[in-house]
């Protein structure tokens, strides 16, 4: 039998997909409902989640939950809420992100701009890894997670308060993968870029500066995302950071941002 047959152990695996109403997230949150993997769809909006839970390939083995991980509050609530519905995670996904806007720049993002996107990234990435690696240490279990960093981590953005999130996330993986390795909890990065779903409306004149030749799509980073999630496939793989960009990160594409009003 192939090993690629059988990356998850349905009967004793579970995730928690943030982010799981559009782009990466919901194409990763499906994937896994594919592969037989009983799995929390997260994210802020009620209608986008729900409807990807329902258009997974698994509707049954789907559920949608709606909160702002932003919010202490709801951080707690979903882990509560994970553990009924699907029992201990094995497998925990951070894609959540609020939107960016172009307009953000260094002299024009508000301090709840900044405030939320910290939030919501870091914050609760921190705070949910912590929590579901901690039940995993106490059941004596392995596992598995993954965060969505970004390009950005090391390359400036005009955007301050989305590439210094996302750079924080790149050393948090790394740290926590330190941590948790001795209970056997792999803790990765995926590194998307030029990806057109989610927050980021991409203009597609960005292609040509693509060596693949075109944007990139949330399906683009399933198959890798799945890969680096499974304990069968990636058993010796913690703390590393995946590109999947296209060769986009071969190029340097970003002008400084207009600052004509200053």
């Amino acid at each position: 039998m192939s090993l690629l047959n059988t990356p998850f152990d349905p009967a004793r695996e579970a995730a928690l997909v943030t982010g799981a109403g559009n782009g990466i997230g919901r194409a990763i949150a499906q994937a896994l409902v594919g592969e037989g993997v009983r799995t929390v769809f997260a994210d802020v909006n009620p209608d986008t989640v729900n409807a990807a839970a329902k258009t997974s390939p698994r509707p049954e083995l789907a559920v949608p939950w709606v909160g702002d991980l932003a919010n202490h509050v709801a951080r707690e609530a979903l882990l509560a809420d994970a553990c009924s519905a699907v029992g201990r995670v094995t497998h925990f996904v951070h894609s959540a992100s609020p939107p960016r806007r172009e307009a953000d720049h260094a002299f024009a993002v508000s301090s709840e701009t900044w405030a939320q996107m910290h939030a919501v990234n870091l914050d609760a990435g921190f705070h949910l890894a912590r929590e579901l690696a901690s039940q995993l240490i106490a059941a004596h279990q392995p596992g598995s997670f993954l965060f969505l960093t970004s390009l950005h981590a090391g390359t400036p953005r005009n955007l301050p308060h989305y590439s210094t999130a996302k750079a924080a996330l790149a050393m948090l993986v790394r740290e926590l993968a330190r941590t948790f390795g001795r209970f056997g909890i792999r803790v990765n990065a995926l590194v998307p870029g030029a990806i057109a779903a989610g927050g980021f409306v991409a203009d597609p004149q960005l292609a040509k500066h693509i060596p693949l030749g075109r944007l990139g799509r949330g399906e683009d980073l399933a198959p890798m995302a799945l890969a680096v999630l499974s304990n069968r496939v990636s058993a010796y793989v913690t703390g590393a950071a995946i590109v999947v960009d296209g060769g986009l990160s071969l190029m340097n594409w970003f002008d400084p941002p207009a600052l004509e009003d200053l």
